[in-house]
């Protein structure tokens, strides 16, 4: 792994809750790549933007790896030669990538459990305690919403989802 130009890492992630480092959907599969592949960094928390699509990312001298730039920061990562777990193992017919496995199944079950799981105190807490609770409630209302048509959650089967999460539990 080679080292940025000023010797360290910068991760720039969303707030904790949960008793996890960064309880973002998207921030946390970042983190526990970095850590699986034992990149030291430092984490640095961001709040200014609760919509940003470039959080997370990571910088270091004079690199930095946006979330919404080249297939986000692990796929950055990865073909900058910064840190690869897959780089042993790709060979392998029955190998699962760690990007997927992180930023698919982990993220999809934060963000159930954030946006529609814990109530609005999560939410509230890791993206919009810094805003105007106007603005901060429109955006919550949204990504709701938005969580939702992911999901393919709608009045007509909510119950069903809810059954099927309960019996996955």
């Amino acid at each position: 792994m080679e080292e940025s130009r000023d010797g360290g890492w910068t991760l720039v992630t969303r707030k904790p809750y949960f008793g996890l480092p960064t309880a973002c959907p998207v921030c946390l599969p970042v983190y526990i790549y970095l850590k699986f592949g034992r990149c030291p960094f430092n984490l640095e928390l961001n709040s200014s933007y609760p919509d940003s699509d470039q959080i997370p990312y990571i910088e270091g001298g004079t690199y930095v790896a946006y979330n919404n730039e080249k297939g986000g920061v692990i796929q950055q990562l990865k073909q900058d030669g910064v840190v690869d777990l897959d780089s042993e193992f790709s060979s392998l017919p029955e190998w699962v990538s760690m990007k997927a496995m992180m930023s698919s199944w982990l993220a999809d079950a934060i963000t159930y459990e954030l946006w529609l799981g814990s109530g609005e105190n999560s939410a509230k807490q890791i993206y919009y305690s810094d805003l105007p609770w106007v603005i901060g409630k429109v955006l919550f209302v949204k990504q709701v919403y938005d969580v939702k048509q992911r999901f393919h959650i709608s009045k007509q089967n909510a119950e069903k989802k809810e059954e099927e999460k309960e019996w996955l539990c």
